[in-house]
């Protein structure tokens, strides 16, 4: 009886329209997988992780999962595109749950924030970022929200490319990590009051 109510209960939460999609950033071959450009796939890996959320539907251009936060149907979702691509994941993702921004949140890696640092809005321009700005052509609009986690800057002479695609130090990683498990005790707050009254908590 128990295991009936389980598999109807993930049934209803799997048909019903998602209160909000999660987009985390990132590249997805494995060799990348601790690269600061993939700190937005580190957020999903542990809310998935928290919540018993399996991300591994493939798509062409995501993998993703459908699950609840709370009282809420989420869905999680990791882009196959690479980071400069993410906006084709995005369009798929709006298309395949006949949603609209209104309920998107894309959470990736920010170097002009110092490591563990992170910033909620409810919109913004790209600010360099190539995955924003793929999302924000695909849209037509900047007007979606975002989780920026702060990767730091690279030193005066280095390269940003090889900063972004580049290992964190122990230290910094640390940082990192502690960010995101605030990021994802944050998320059911956000889920519950809006972007706006989040905000508060988050930054």
């Amino acid at each position: 009886m128990i295991l009936k109510k389980l598999i109807r209960r993930k049934r209803t939460v799997e048909s019903a329209k998602p209160d909000l999609i999660i987009v985390g950033l990132g590249n997805p071959e494995p060799h990348y997988a601790r690269t600061r450009h993939n700190a937005g796939w580190w957020l999903v890996d542990l809310l998935a992780e928290k919540h018993g959320i399996e991300v591994g539907r493939a798509h062409s251009t995501t993998r993703l999962g459908i699950g609840a936060i709370g009282e809420r149907t989420v869905v999680l979702a990791k882009p196959r595109t690479h980071v400069n691509g993410s906006g084709a994941a995005v369009r798929y993702l709006l298309a395949r749950f006949r949603t609209t921004q209104e309920r998107l949140l894309v959470v990736y890696d920010e170097t002009a924030l110092p490591p563990g640092k992170l910033r909620l809005r409810p919109r913004g321009s790209a600010a360099g970022h190539n995955g924003i700005k793929s999302i924000i052509e695909t849209l037509g609009n900047q007007d979606f929200a975002r989780l920026r986690i702060g990767v730091g800057r690279p030193p005066p002479s280095g390269d940003m490319v090889g900063w972004v695609l580049g290992e964190m130090s122990a230290q910094d990683r640390e940082l990192v990590d502690d960010a995101i498990v605030r990021a994802t005790n944050s998320i059911l707050y956000l889920l519950e009051e809006g972007v706006d009254r989040a905000m508060n908590k988050v930054n």
